[in-house]
């Protein structure tokens, strides 16, 4: 049963204290019109729990803003929710369009710097989140006590000549619960062997990222990516105040599953609220991402961390290829990924997580 304003509602005691569900929670879809964004689709959550969300059809079905109670989740960069026909895949172009957002997936074929590989220009991170979904279906409806809300849509990758891979998305919600649920599916629907890397690149933004939060995982080993991340590497926990000219750090972390094989990191500020804490969780199987990616970027405007599990390392396809890494999908393969992130606000949560995560 929903759990709101302190107790929990069945059903029938819901729909008989208002006119419509809408009231409380639900999914709406919208269309921006303004600017760079004009066109944009989008899909907007309200859980009713104080976590609402939006998500972009438009831009690969990613999750573009997140909110608990008007506490914003994630950074927002400065390029806003840019329409497709903007993207630049050559080289760095990707970052004109990159919004931040609470969740930008990368891939479906390349993922991380831009690089030559077998003849091919590769840009950074792919074209995934810049292709527009199509079968776009967003609905809720109650099941038993329990109210869901969902968008989903398929996004493909292809060329007449090379690559066809379409990833099939659905991401849902409870009315009454500060989580989100994601499902990808991702097929090769072509004729031949494909090269297939992915990424969830999550990103964190203030309050939930300040010099007093605090990153948790279950780490077991941490590697920094270059010369950059060596700087001060026993920190990588750890984060400084927006710094003037500040060059991301990034780490390899290998993870720690549990016992069902899945895999919990957070980013928490434990100051916020007068101690009660705040911060916000992400789950996933670490069969499905044996990688695990920590973006630390503390410069003045472009204040984030990134939690970002994936099936490789982010210094391009040429460099996975080499180490004898990169994956592939079959013709007909699938994949199957996916992906829980949800909210902790009070200190109760946060020490039970910890409890769960580091002991």
């Amino acid at each position: 049963m929903p759990y709101l304003y302190g107790q929990s509602y069945s059903k029938a005691e819901l729909l008989e204290r208002v006119g419509d569900i809408s009231q409380i929670g639900g999914v709406k879809r919208v269309t921006l019109a303004d600017g760079p964004q004009s066109g944009v689709e989008g899909v907007e959550f309200r859980t009713g729990s104080g976590l609402n969300f939006t998500v972009l059809p438009s831009r690969g079905m990613d999750i573009s803003f997140a909110e608990y109670n008007g506490v914003p989740l994630c950074w927002r960069s400065s390029t806003g929710e840019v329409a497709p026909s903007f993207y630049e895949p050559q080289g760095l172009g990707w970052l004109r369009s990159f919004y931040g957002g609470l969740l930008v997936t990368c891939g479906m074929a390349n993922i991380g710097s831009p690089c030559v590989d077998q003849g091919k220009e590769l840009g950074l991170h792919g074209r995934v989140s810049n292709i527009p979904a199509t079968n776009v279906w967003a609905d809720s409806e109650w099941d038993g006590d329990e109210y869901i809300m969902w968008a989903q849509g398929k996004v493909r990758e292809t060329s007449a000549f090379d690559e066809n891979l379409l990833r099939t998305r659905k991401i849902w919600a409870k009315l009454g619960e500060p989580k989100i649920y994601l499902h990808d599916i991702v097929q090769n629907q072509g004729f031949k062997r494909n090269e297939h890397m992915y990424l969830y690149h999550i990103n964190a933004g203030f309050p939930v990222v300040d010099v007093n939060t605090k990153f948790i995982a279950p780490t077991l080993k941490v590697i920094p990516k270059d010369a950059a991340a060596e700087v001060e590497k026993e920190k990588y926990d750890s984060f400084l105040p927006p710094t003037a000219g500040f060059e991301e750090r990034v780490y390899y972390h290998d993870m720690q599953e549990d016992n069902d094989g899945n895999v919990y990191t957070a980013l928490i500020n434990e100051t916020i609220d007068k101690g009660e804490g705040f911060g916000f969780y992400i789950k996933y199987r670490k069969s499905e991402f044996p990688r695990f990616i920590e973006w630390k970027f503390n410069s003045k405007g472009a204040y984030v961390v990134g939690m970002e599990p994936g099936n490789a390392f982010v210094e391009g396809r040429v460099n996975e290829r080499v180490r004898g890494t990169l994956q592939y999908l079959e013709p007909g393969e699938k994949r199957e990924y996916h992906l829980e992130i949800g909210v902790m606000s009070s200190r109760m949560e946060i020490e039970e997580f910890k409890e769960r995560v580091i002991g």
